[in-house]
């Protein structure tokens, strides 16, 4: 049967001499693969598309789908947005590609969640035209809310009394825990800056350094290992860390 549904493309791999297996996290499906005919070759009527499915590309699609198939096909494919900048831009593309790493590692079952897809949708739109502080701020942002999604969001309760972040536990503390997984001073008191934050535009009230969000960065990661499966480490987070340098 055939559907319409919006997909986010997050991987891409070449297939046969002209196809690809694409993962798009889908409006209609959640976590998808497709095997996208043809799409790597030219002909008269112009270049392949291809180019569509560059990871964090935001589509309409029309596709086949089959519960009891793990790889569907697509019949149609076209951009739904035309992005700015995060192709073309070198901090925009890492901040990107950064997020996408971080769905990859997160979505593992074909379960549809059509307000965690706007999320991310509307994720990627405020990323592509953001500047200056947003833009810096951002994969903070996006890490702190997205977990939210899958169930371990941390409890923003940041007082004076209770100063330190379980991140063992997703929450602020009133004494020092047992083991070394924990944030505190500054550091604390901004993730809870960054949790109340609500939309993207207001992270431009909050000035931090390079080494605080190297911090923050590495500690969000382990918070994240903490509470997913098999999470591992971030590939893209040296990239990142990098480029914000």
């Amino acid at each position: 049967m055939l559907h319409k549904t919006k997909g986010i493309v997050l991987r891409t791999i070449k297939y046969g001499e002209t196809s690809l297996i694409a993962t798009v996290y889908t409006e209609l499906f959640g976590i998808q693969s497709y095997i996208v005919s043809g799409v790597r070759t030219s002909t008269r009527k112009g270049p392949g598309k291809a180019n569509l499915f560059q990871p964090s590309a935001i589509l309409d699609l029309v596709v086949y789908h089959n519960e009891l198939k793990n790889l569907q096909r697509i019949k149609e494919m076209k951009w739904a947005v035309l992005y700015q900048h995060i192709f073309f831009d070198v901090l925009k593309n890492a901040v990107a590609l950064f997020m996408v790493e971080l769905l990859q590692k997160c979505l593992k079952q074909p379960e549809p969640n059509p307000e965690l897809f706007y999320f991310i949708e509307d994720a990627f739109l405020h990323l592509d035209v953001s500047e200056g502080r947003v833009q810096a701020n951002f994969p903070l942002f996006f890490m702190l809310h997205l977990a939210g999604f899958f169930g371990f969001r941390i409890q923003d309760i940041y007082t004076a009394q209770t100063p330190y972040l379980d991140l063992q536990e997703g929450q602020f503390v009133a004494e020092h825990p047992e083991h070394p997984q924990v944030l505190e001073g500054s550091y604390s008191y901004i993730t809870a800056q960054l949790l109340r934050a609500q939309q993207p535009d207001e992270l431009q009230e909050i000035a931090l350094n390079q080494e605080t969000r190297r911090h923050l960065l590495q500690a969000y990661q382990i918070f994240y290992a903490l509470h997913v499966p098999d999470f591992g480490e971030m590939k893209t987070l040296v990239v990142l860390q990098s480029v914000l340098g």
